[in-house]
């Protein structure tokens, strides 16, 4: 016999994590499944700007507070073009900030938060498939670590499950969405060393593009435009550190020991649909972004606050009116937030082929920015995140 609970999330990344937190505060139980190991959770290392709304929602609701101590905030970002740097002031232009918070880091807090309110939070559990999304009676069906065959009946099944989710298929089909590919890549490097910058650095330079960011007093991380299909292994830690310096002139990089390489890929994902009966999708199972804009994970926790309105709505008033606008409400930040993420990237990174005009064309936009209160303004307030839905007493 299925096992039975108000919410089966799958996926314990950021939006399934904070979900289930959220519903909790409502009195709504769920249950979250995840095919990983909490080791494995907390130990992936991954970037994180976290906009000012994501920090407010995880300090006002209990889920974090090292954020605040442990993150670093930054009331800047600075564009370094034509061999000379110009700040964008947000506190200056819009009033607010962002943080720089790794997301492993969210993950734990997110993980220790749920444990200690006794959350039903199964790791090593890999959901297969999901079926009856038609009906009121959901299921996830799947097994757990040792093979052993696991069902689970909700009111709700939410697909938090990431870019090659398995609830996604269930709502949309495989490939049931808007695609791009873009034709570059990021190669990025961990290194043992002081900042280079008090604040993130990125760099159009007639090499490509480099991104200089930190990671704590004494690691940064740093990428540079590559191939999509750049070896990791191809380059000498003297090579590494030539392509670097050479993208950011005018800032001598403090170098260190290399002790982790990656190519990160480029594509943009919407899914047609983000709904289909009882079974809906959340974060990067619905959509994903470049990183150039830093929007990933805030994006998802934008959809979080949408869906937890519309599913406290349903289960606890019986109202299936928000959870019907759900989609096209979330939708709605979803391209702000892709096209943002595109003119980050096309305005900053040299596409192969092209031209001196192409190549003096991004230098004006680049200038049309940075000289302008308004493209100034544009940047910073979409940057530090547009204002977050309301909808949910006590959060807003």
């Amino acid at each position: 016999m299925p096992e039975r609970t108000r919410v089966a999330i799958i996926g314990a990344g950021p939006a399934g994590l904070l979900l289930s937190h959220l519903l909790d505060r409502y009195g709504i139980e769920s249950v979250v499944v995840d095919s990983r190991t909490r080791e494995e959770i907390e130990t992936t290392i991954r970037a994180g700007i976290l906009e000012q709304g994501t920090v407010e929602i995880l300090t006002d609701t209990g889920a974090s507070d090292r954020v605040l101590t442990v993150g670093q905030k930054h009331e800047g970002i600075e564009l370094r073009f034509a061999g000379e740097g110009h700040r964008i002031d947000f506190t200056d232009t819009v009033g607010r900030a962002v943080w720089l918070y790794p997301q492993h880091e969210v993950l734990k807090d997110l993980v220790a938060a749920r444990l200690a309110a006794g959350q039903d939070l199964r790791f090593g559990v890999t959901a297969q498939r999901v079926e009856d999304a038609e009906t009121t009676q959901p299921r996830v069906v799947g097994q757990d670590a040792e093979g052993n065959a696991v069902e689970i009946e909700a009111d709700v099944v939410v697909g938090a499950d990431g870019s090659r989710s398995v609830a996604r298929e269930t709502v949309t089909g495989a490939y049931g969405g808007c695609f791009r590919e873009y034709p570059f890549a990021w190669f990025g490097i961990l290194c043992q060393a002081p900042p280079s910058s008090e604040e993130l650095i990125y760099s159009n330079s007639s090499d490509g593009f480099a991104l200089i960011s930190q990671r704590s007093h004494d690691v940064q991380r740093m990428y540079f435009q590559c191939a999509p299909d750049s070896d990791t292994e191809a380059y000498s830690e003297e090579q590494l550190w030539t392509m670097l310096q050479s993208r950011v002139p005018g800032t001598t990089l403090n170098q260190g020991r290399i002790f982790q390489r990656d190519v990160l890929r480029f594509r943009s994902f919407v899914a047609h649909e983000m709904r289909r009966g009882r079974v809906v999708l959340v974060g990067d199972a619905a959509h994903t972004v470049p990183p150039t804009g830093a929007k990933g994970m805030n994006l998802a926790v934008a959809d979080v606050i949408l869906l937890t309105a519309a599913l406290r709505a349903l289960l606890l008033d019986h109202d299936e009116a928000l959870l019907d606008a759900y989609p096209d409400s979330a939708r709605q930040r979803i391209w702000k937030a892709q096209h943002f993420s595109w003119w980050m990237t096309s305005m900053l990174h040299l596409e192969p082929g092209a031209g001196d005009f192409d190549r003096m064309r991004q230098i004006g936009e680049l200038r049309t920015v940075v000289e302008s209160h308004a493209g100034r303004t544009y940047l910073a307030e979409a940057y530090t995140g547009w204002p977050l839905p309301g909808g949910l007493p006590g959060l807003e």
